[in-house]
Order: C-alpha cells, then structure tokens, then sequence
C-alpha cells in the first residue's frame, strides 16, 4: 500500500510540475486586493454544521432561516480552498429579523441562528489557518425598523420598504454612531476588512470619512462594496463590465464587443457573473436555452484571466439557477456533481500562482463574432487565453512579435502544443465552447522536463512491477516451505 501511495503521489506531482507550470511557481510577494479572489456566501444558506442553534428553522420555506450557521462553514472550509478562493464574504452577521441579514437589530451582537461568539472564533482560526483573509457586511440602511438605535432613538432615521429603515447619514451624531459601530465591530471580529453595503441614499463624503476613520485604526484593512460608488473604496464592481460579461457568455454566437472595455483596467475592480441580490447567471444561461455547464466552464475562464478581482457566489460552482430571492438563496447541494467546482479550483489556482494574471498588462488581440483572444503578461511571464464562446471551431494567428523570439505555447487546461510557424506566426485553432490558456515557454525544441518526468515514471513502474514479482516468489516459497 505504502508503495502505490508513493508512486502515485511521485507521478502526480512530475506530472504537474512539467506540463502545468512549465516555467515553475510563481511565488506571490505582498498580498494587496489585487491578489485576492472572493467566495461570496450567505451563513444561513452555505451549510448546517449545528443544530443546536436552528431556532425557528424551516427548510422547506425560502423565506425563512435554513439552518447555516458559522460552524457550518468551518465544516466546508475544505470545499472553498479547493476552488482556490484566497478570501471568504460572509454577508451581514449582525442579529437580525431576515435569512440573509440585511435586516440588521443590533450592530453589536452576532446572530444567534449562526452560532456564538465561540462559534465564530473558532470559525475564525480555522479561515486564518488556510490563509485566507475573512470580511463581512455592514449595511447602512434596509435595516430593521425594530434595530436597537432606532427602539432608543440613539440615531436618526427615515422610513424604507417592507419594515426597513435607513439611517440619516446628514445627522452628525448619526454619523459618528455609524463610524464607531464599524470600527468597534471590525474590532471583536478581528475581521481582515468590511464591505459597505446599503450606501446609494449615503453621501460619497461621508462614505470616504468612514474609510478614513476605518484606515487610521486598521491601515491594512480591506475596505469593500457591492454597489457603483465614487468614494475611495480599495475595490467597487464595475457595473459596465459586469455587464459586458453577461452578455458576452451567456450564451454562444454572442455580441462579445462590450469586452472592448477591459482595455482599460482597472485592477481595483471587481468583477463577477453572478450576484446575489439579482438573478443567478444560470438562470440567465436557461432563459436563453443555453447549457448551463458548458457556459460557465467558458466564461469562468475569462473571469479569473481578465483584469480584475474576481468575485464567486456560493453555489455558482453548482450552476445554481434562480431568478431572485428567496430562489436564487438554497441551501448548498455539496452532493452534486462538483466538476465545475474542480474547473474553477484550477483556473483559481494558476491565477493564484501567476503575477501576470492577477497584475500584469492587459493587451486584446482579438474579438470578433464570439471568439476573443488576449494577452496577460509582465517581465517575467507571458499567458495567451484564448476563448471560443461560439458554435463552431475558430482560429486566429498571432505574430510572433506578440509572443516573442523562440517560444511555444503551452495549453494548461488541455495541453494544446503551438509552435511558431514557418511564416512567423502561432496559429491558435479552437473547437466550439471552449477555453484555452497558453503560457509561451522557452522552445528548446524537447521538453526537459517532460522526458525527465517520463523516464523516472517508466522507472518507478517497473520498479513497483519488480517488486510485487519478488514479493509473489517470496510469497510462493513460503507455502512451499510449509
């Protein structure tokens, strides 16, 4: 047993030190938001991991609280370092009156429905154990009308929708309440940053003060929101681009122009399909009579290889559909198929894995009728991804000026091989609904490497074969012997 666990593991490990990174780790320095990829979830709607906790829990209504809850979360940890995720959103944590925690009673008690104090920390030292940073929410209006402040008039407000309120950010002791609840809860929570949500009625000014008075006490604090803002946020989605993803994946043969505007980046941009305030991508994927895996293996490609800091929500590795809340919130299937899990926990990875592909320049060369090729690249590295979001094989060539001088193009999702033509150019064909990513090598003309590894594999199999023969004859002498 001892030897086939060793042998596969050596196998495994030539394997993809030869044919996955070619030019060999690369090591990632400081980490800054450009570095991160986030796992956007729901605590009452990821996983169940207590029942001790499901007070007033009803599965079968959506509307109503499902059961997740923090040590629920540390139980699927494994599940979201898989898909190479380097940073967990939790969504709102406060107590509150709604399954998804927008409707916020109290900004300094967690909800009870998702555990304790202990539950949390302990949920805490096991995300801090697998290095990934943790925020959480904090919404500045849709709160509940029975929130705490608003029961003892510590701060000043104005009526919102469906019993919600939304606090009067004009009012200078409401102002100061707000900046205080924020900095105390990053605090107990010993969170690595927050996201400020709820904020299209609040003042741009004020919304920079917060951040200022956030970063003066936690200067390496991440400072986040899901909503178009102008105020100094150290990542806000980019609507336009957003968009222009959608339109471009959601289903083959489409308009992928709007794409024209990642030749612009922005690296402080997030950028993400699904939302969990709005219709899932699936969903979008099925109104269209598209197949939703095959779609989403293709546009998973662009989103960790484009310009931008990736943003996933739960179960989009599941393709789950919806159109909205409380639809588009079930509970997490972590039953099912996980392929598309797999396929984003290695486009994740090699992000992880390359400067470039999270920093580097940003050149598009070529996007036409659903077919977009473009180029990732800094001193050190040089990527080609290559995306066919169309119904039938397309190819294009590229000059070698763009590749540069005695290289090749190694795919690393099927191992495609390009070598520089005669007539100077790389001639990348690929079939229908498909996604590519090539890593320009040094041609040697043989791969080192590939040998190496393949020799050593020949020799530990007949060496492991040697061994169970020598092991057969010992064994038939014994009962010889006997």
């Amino acid at each position: 047993m001892k030897v086939n666990k060793g042998f596969g593991l050596i196998v495994t490990l030539l394997v993809f030190v030869s044919t996955l990174y070619p030019t060999g780790a690369f090591a990632q320095a400081e980490r800054t938001i450009e570095d991160e990829s986030i796992y956007d979830l729901l605590v009452d709607r990821y996983n169940n991991g207590d029942g001790t906790n499901d007070i007033d829990v009803d599965v079968e209504d959506g509307n109503a609280f499902n059961g997740g809850d923090f040590a629920g979360v540390t139980a699927r940890l494994e599940h979201i370092t898989k898909m190479g995720f380097t940073m967990i959103s939790l969504g709102p944590i406060f107590s509150t009156e709604s399954y998804d925690g927008s409707k916020v009673l109290d900004y300094t008690k967690l909800e009870p429905r998702f555990g304790t104090d202990k539950d949390f920390a302990a949920m805490h030292k096991a995300v801090q154990k697998q290095d990934l940073a943790i925020i959480a929410d904090f919404p500045f209006g849709g709160v509940s009308a029975n929130h705490v402040w608003a029961q003892e008039g510590t701060a000043k407000f104005t009526p919102a929708a469906d019993d919600t309120i939304d606090w009067d950010t004009t009012d200078p002791g409401t102002q100061q309440a707000l900046k205080n609840a924020v900095i105390n809860f990053m605090e107990t929570a010993k969170l690595d940053g927050i996201r400020l949500t709820k904020i299209s009625h609040v003042d741009t000014a004020f919304i920079n003060e917060v951040i200022a008075a956030i970063k003066e006490v936690h200067p390496d604090a991440y400072v986040l929101t899901n909503e178009a803002s102008d105020a100094d946020f150290d990542a806000a989605p980019s609507m336009d681009k957003m968009a222009a993803l959608k339109q471009s994946f959601v289903g083959t043969d489409a308009d992928t122009s709007p794409l024209a505007l990642f030749d612009n980046p922005n690296k402080k941009e997030l950028i993400q399909f699904d939302e969990l305030t709005g219709p899932r991508f699936t969903y979008e994927m099925v109104e269209a009579r598209m197949y939703p895996p095959t779609r989403w293996k293709v546009a998973a490609a662009g989103l960790f290889t484009l310009p931008g800091i990736p943003v996933l929500p739960y179960a989009s590795e599941i393709a789950v559909n919806g159109k909205e809340a409380p639809e588009s919130h079930p509970m997490t299937n972590f039953k099912t198929d996980m392929e598309l899990a797999d396929h984003i926990g290695n486009l994740n990875s090699l992000r992880n894995q390359s400067e470039a592909l999270r920093n580097g320049d940003f050149e598009m060369l070529h996007n036409k009728d659903g077919f977009t090729v473009y180029k990732r690249s800094n001193d050190k590295e040089t990527w080609i991804v290559a995306l066919n979001n169309t119904s039938e094989t397309a190819n294009v060539e590229i000059p070698k000026e763009i590749i540069g001088e005695n290289k090749k193009l190694r795919g690393v999702l099927d191992n495609d091989l390009i070598r520089e033509s005669k007539d100077g150019v790389y001639r990348v064909v690929l079939e229908r609904e498909l996604a590519e990513i090539y890593i320009a090598d040094e041609d040697t003309g043989y791969n080192t490497p590939y040998l190496i590894a393949s020799i050593l594999i020949y020799v530990l199999f007949f060496g492991f074969l040697f061994m169970m023969f020598k092991k057969s004859r010992q064994a038939k002498r014994a009962r010889a012997a006997k």
